[in-house]
């Protein structure tokens, strides 16, 4: 079939409704993008330019990156055979990326699918709430989350949202959701301190108490906070975290939406540090985007809670309709294979290491750059009007630096409408299959912007 693309590009303005975009400009004669052409890190838009994607599809979901016919070609092989079947049923690809699964998680027991993170992370918030009910007569309902973290676009997400300008205009919230301080030492509230780490976590000891103990249920965090701005927990945090939580019997919740699957070296961001938490939620990089899977996965102590036969509402009764399509564990299962036969987790720890070496070395040469942070193919850099107060840059700045990356052939991200004040973070994520001729490319261009909108 022959496609006339700039009808297409019409048709998509008269007719789609596109995500996180203000669609006034397309009033006029700008008109909106329109990919349609990906191979490796390069994809192509609908007037035949070209970039490179330092963002992975955006938001960080093309791990291994574009153009794998053997995932598409086992998600034809599986929808042929098998499409779909409601989750209350097994299915082939189902449990055999079940156990893969498991196989990379030490202490976890058990797979929930779903379609989305932002309905992982549901499931995990209704598994602390039914817990609750069976055990306290509802009353440890509670859930702290985290200043700054991010888990999902749903009311009942956006309730355990850090980021204030992504909840403006959609409350009433959730009740029983009760925030905890960030965990960012460039941006200490406490001044300077020794062990940072450790006097962050206690905030979560110091929120338990004063809520009661036997009102908190769960903890839900991200490993390292991805769209409030790559920060990277500091020593001393993760452990202390899961020390507090054994304390008061508090289910750890570990949101690995954006870290899952390899984005920082390890499978899960989690096990950097050595904790092992009761429910892990994933989603983006588990299928690298080639179908739609996300997976709420808990420890066999948890999934124990609901398989009790003497209470006719003791089981789990929940249901994802999309759960049950076979799509997303068949490309799941194939994306695991590439990422291990292609050793890739090496790779992003081997182009991780060298990214922060190069954005570090644009900090010694932009004082813009307050900080660069990050871990594996996962990075922030945090721009500031000056680097004595700290003071963030206007959002503005961030936006043409990403502007004028994109003009000359290279996508990167940024904290985007989430913050007041700190809408001031570049934000790159380049696939697990980046090459240092990738790195210098994306970095380059970053550098080029700067030269251009990064005087102070």
């Amino acid at each position: 079939m022959t496609l006339d693309l700039k009808d297409v590009i019409a048709k998509d303005k008269s007719n789609v409704w596109h995500h996180l975009t203000s669609h006034k400009p397309f009033e006029g004669d700008k008109n909106p993008m329109v990919i349609v052409e990906g191979k490796g890190m390069q994809v192509w838009d609908a007037t035949g330019h070209e970039f490179t994607d330092a963002v992975s599809g955006g938001v960080w979901t093309v791990n291994v990156g574009y153009g794998r016919e053997r995932i598409a070609n086992a998600v034809r092989d599986q929808l042929v055979k098998m499409n779909y079947f409601a989750g209350a049923m097994g299915s082939i690809p189902g449990a055999l990326f079940a156990e893969r699964l498991i196989e990379k998680m030490p202490g976890m027991s058990r797979v929930y699918y779903a379609n989305s993170g932002s309905e992982a992370n549901e499931k995990g918030f209704k598994i602390a709430r039914q817990i609750a009910h069976m055990r306290s007569g509802g009353k440890k309902h509670k859930i702290i989350y985290r200043d700054r973290d991010y888990h999902g676009t749903t009311i009942t997400t956006l309730s355990a949202c850090g980021q204030e300008e992504r909840k403006m205009q959609y409350g009433p919230f959730t009740p029983g959701f009760v925030e905890m301080p960030h965990c960012l030492e460039y941006r200490s509230q406490w001044g300077d301190v020794a062990d940072y780490g450790i006097r962050a976590a206690n905030e979560l000891e110091r929120i338990i108490l004063e809520e009661g103990p036997d009102t908190v249920g769960s903890v839900c965090l991200e490993p390292i906070t991805a769209g409030g701005g790559a920060i990277v927990p500091p020593e001393g945090y993760w452990p202390r975290i899961q020390e507090i939580c054994k304390k008061y019997d508090v289910l750890l919740h570990i949101d690995e939406v954006v870290c899952g699957v390899g984005r920082t070296g390890t499978w899960f961001g989690y096990q950097h540090y050595g904790i092992q938490p009761d429910i892990v939620t994933m989603a983006k990089g588990v299928a690298s985007g080639y179908a739609a899977i996300a997976c709420t996965v808990t420890t066999e102590e948890v999934f124990q809670a609901f398989n009790n036969d003497d209470d006719r509402m003791g089981y789990f009764r929940d249901i994802s309709t999309f759960g049950g399509c076979t799509a997303g564990p068949a490309a799941a299962l194939e994306n695991m294979n590439i990422i291990e036969e292609e050793g890739l987790l090496e790779n992003t720890v081997k182009q991780g290491d060298y990214l922060m070496q190069s954005l570090r070395e644009l900090q010694n040469k932009h004082p813009i750059i307050g900080e660069v942070r990050g871990k594996g193919l996962f990075a922030g850099v945090e721009l500031v009007q000056d680097r004595k107060t700290k003071e963030p840059v206007h959002e503005s700045i961030p936006m043409a630096i990403a502007a004028d990356t994109l003009q000359n052939g290279v996508m990167i991200g940024r904290t985007n409408r989430s913050f007041e004040k700190h809408n001031n973070c570049l934000c790159l994520s380049p696939a697990l299959i980046a090459t240092k001729d990738d790195i210098d490319r994306i970095v380059t261009s970053i550098d080029n912007a700067l030269e251009k909108h990064g005087k102070l």
